[in-house]
Formats: C-alpha cells, structure tokens, sequence
C-alpha cells in the first residue's frame, strides 16, 4: 500500500465556432462544421467535423484528435519507460488507426484504436524489452485507461545508430 496520495490535475480548452454562413442553424446544410480549439498561449487547432458529416477535410476533426491524442499519450509514456529502463530510442513515429461505429440513428462510438509505431533503438538495446514496455504504458496511459474500447499496439523495433 502507498503512502502517496492521488494528485488531481485540470485542463481548460475553449472550442469556439466559427461555422456560422449568415442563418445560424436554420437548416441542417445552413451551417458550417468549423471550429476552433485554443489552450491559453498555445496555437489555435482548426476543427471540424468528419467530411462524411458535412465537415473541411482540410480541418482536424473530434475522431482524428481522439486517435491523436491516444497515440501521443502512449508515446509519452513509451519514451518514459525506455528511458527510465535504458532502452535508447532515436526515432519515433506512428499511423494508429481508428475505427467508429456509426448506428441508424445517427449515434455512434468508437469500437477500437490500433497504434502502429515505429521505434528505432540503438543496438544495446534490447528488443524483447522495448517490445514488452509498449504493453506495460497501457498501466500508465490516462487516455488509454479512460476509454471504453481497446486500444491495442503493433510496434515493429528496429535496430539503428545513436544519433
């Protein structure tokens, strides 16, 4: 049992929209999907809605920043553990895939997120260890945790060069 008591950290974004052509939501095609999520300082994100629900493909939409956000916190972890368990890694990169289920009704979840990274780690490493810490972040990863589909993870380890 810990001594350590559970810390309780809070996120504030503000996502305005910024869809409104002239008749506000008059109609279901009389309103653009765009918005824009702001933290603070940070860079504005543009968003909108899937393309297959009216929304600017050019845009970030809720799904892509569910899958995003899923696939950065596991990095994060993932670059933690290795370094904490001596697995250099110099590069990262990942394409997770989502899947969504879209009900008749209009509703719909996601059924499962799948993270594809590929980590390069210097030959000291050891590839059995780097492949088991991406099984371990799921302990540690508050999004992963907080969702009600899997999430699973294919890495592929290489071997490569310090940088």
């Amino acid at each position: 049992m810990s001594n350590q008591q559970d810390k309780t950290h809070h996120y504030q974004v503000a996502v305005d929209w910024t869809g409104n052509l002239g008749t506000g939501t008059s109609t279901y095609r009389a309103y653009g999907r765009n918005h824009e999520i702001s933290a603070g300082a940070k860079p504005p994100i543009p968003g909108s809605s899937d393309p297959a629900f009216r929304g600017d493909p050019l845009r970030y939409n809720p799904e892509d920043l569910l899958v995003s956000a899923i696939s950065a916190c596991h990095m994060l972890w993932y670059l933690h553990l290795c370094a904490v368990g001596k697995v250099v890694v110099v590069s990262y990169s990942d394409a997770p895939t989502g899947t969504m289920v879209e009900h008749p009704d209009g509703s719909g979840e996601f059924s499962a997120v799948v993270l594809h990274p590929k980590v390069v780690i210097t030959g000291e490493a050891d590839v059995e260890t780097a492949r088991r810490l991406h099984e371990e972040v799921h302990h540690y990863c508050c999004l992963a945790r907080s969702v009600n589909f899997p999430v699973t993870c294919e890495p592929l380890i290489e071997i490569g060069a310090a940088s």
